[in-house]
C-alpha cells in the first residue's frame, strides 16, 4: 500500500514528506486554490521536489483535446509528476490516447462501471471519494468494495481519497483500497490514541520509580 498526501499546501507537504512513509501527493483545483496557489505549474514543481513518489496534477480542461494541450508542461517537470483525469467520456478518451506516456489516475469515480472504463482506457489508478459516496449513497465503503471488485484482474489499482477521518481510512482499506490519499490532519489523527499516550506515561513512571529506588531516594 502507498500513502499519498491529499493536499497542495507546501508546508503540509513538507511535514508529510518528512514522515518517511508518505511518498506522494494528490492535488485538484480546489486544493490548489485553498493553498493560495495562482500558478499551478510552479505549485506542482515545488510539490514534486518534496516527494519521491508520484505527485498528481488534476487537469482543468474538460475536453480530451484541451487536456492534451494542458498536460505536457506539467509532465515535463519530472518523472514523478502524474495526471488526474475526470471520470467522463472525454477523460477516458484522453487516457486511452495518453496511456503509456504518463502515470494516470481517473478521479471522481462513483460507480464500478466508471472504474471498468478507467481500466480499459489504460489508467493506472481509479480514484473514488469515500466520504462523498457515503453522503450521496449512504455506504461509501460498500461502493468502494464494488469498485475494487470490478478492478480485480486489471492493472488498474484502487486509490481511495476523500477521507475525512481515521475510521474512513480503515474502512477504505478494509473495502479493498490498494492505496490511500489522506489529508495531513487525518494522518496525524491516525497516529494519536490516548491509550498509547497513557501506556507510555505508565512505562516512563515505572522507569523513574525504578531509578529512584536504585538511588536510595
Amino acid at each position: 500500500m502507498t500513502l499519498y498526501l491529499d493536499s497542495a499546501d507546501l508546508e503540509e507537504a513538507r511535514q508529510a514528506s518528512s514522515l518517511g512513509f508518505v511518498v506522494g501527493c494528490t492535488t485538484n483545483p480546489a486544493l490548489l486554490a485553498r493553498a493560495g496557489h495562482t500558478r499551478p505549474l510552479e505549485a506542482i514543481r515545488q510539490l514534486a521536489e518534496l516527494f519521491s513518489g508520484t505527485v498528481f496534477y488534476q487537469v482543468m480542461e474538460s475536453s480530451a483535446q484541451g487536456m492534451a494541450k494542458e498536460a505536457p508542461p506539467f509532465l515535463e517537470l519530472g518523472g514523478n509528476v502524474g495526471l488526474k483525469l475526470p471520470a467522463t467520456l472525454e477523460g477516458f478518451r484522453f487516457a486511452a490516447g495518453f496511456a503509456g506516456r504518463a502515470t494516470l489516475a481517473v478521479t471522481g469515480i462513483f460507480s464500478p462501471s466508471q472504474a471498468l472504463l478507467a481500466a480499459e482506457a489504460g489508467a493506472h489508478f481509479a480514484l473514488p471519494y469515500i466520504n462523498r459516496l457515503t453522503r450521496y449513497v449512504g455506504d461509501g465503503a460498500s461502493v468502494v468494495a464494488e469498485i475494487g471488485a470490478a478492478l480485480e484482474g486489471t492493472p488498474c489499482a484502487l486509490l481511495v481519497a476523500g477521507i475525512k477521518s481515521p475510521a474512513e481510512a480503515v474502512a477504505a482499506r478494509l473495502a479493498g483500497a490498494d492505496h490511500l490519499s489522506l489529508p495531513l490532519e487525518v494522518l496525524k489523527a491516525m497516529a494519536d490514541n490516548p491509550l498509547t499516550t497513557n501506556a507510555m506515561r505508565d512505562f516512563e513512571a515505572a522507569w523513574a520509580a525504578h531509578l529512584e529506588e536504585r538511588s536510595g531516594g
